[in-house]
């Protein structure tokens, strides 16, 4: 089998749903995984808000997750109205498997078509952004407004569509 081979059965193997309450141990595990990737996460308390939140996003058909098996393995939290992306995490075990990708597309199947897309992530220069800066470049978003989150700086991207 080959490397495209092999990439394509772990594609197969992780499958991309709207995330349900039952859900959230497996959503919070991935997110105390991740945590020092996101402003707002260092705390208890933090972790305490974003578990409410993505339960109040989950009750309005907003998040998705990507689950290989009974593992999730990627998170990703949206807003239709504000056409906003607010959160999308992707298990370090499982980065470069186009996890991240497929959640997106499954994301903007969900949101009005012609409606820009944001997301916020770290400025330039702050090493904790870049691969998600490159992430978004990649699939087509372009560098908006600067803007400052949990007390860090961050760049809005933009998705024309």
């Amino acid at each position: 089998m080959d490397q495209g081979e092999r990439l394509e059965r772990r594609e197969q193997a992780v499958e991309i749903r709207l995330a349900s309450p039952r859900d959230i141990e497996g959503w919070m595990a991935l997110v105390r995984r991740v945590k020092d990737d996101f402003p707002g996460l260092e705390s208890a308390d933090g972790l305490r808000d974003h578990r409410a939140v993505t339960l109040r996003f989950v009750q309005s058909g907003a998040a998705l997750c990507a689950a290989r098996g009974e593992r999730l393995v990627g998170a990703l939290l949206f807003s239709k109205e504000a056409g906003a992306l607010c959160f999308l995490a992707v298990d370090p075990a499982c980065r470069r498997q186009h996890i991240g990708q497929r959640m997106v597309s499954a994301m903007l199947a969900q949101m009005d078509e012609g409606k820009d897309v944001a997301v916020t992530t770290y400025r330039e220069g702050d090493p904790r952004g870049a691969a998600a800066r490159a992430f978004y470049k990649r699939l087509g978003f372009v560098e908006g407004r600067l803007g400052e989150e949990f007390g860090c700086p961050v760049q809005e991207f933009v998705l024309k569509r």
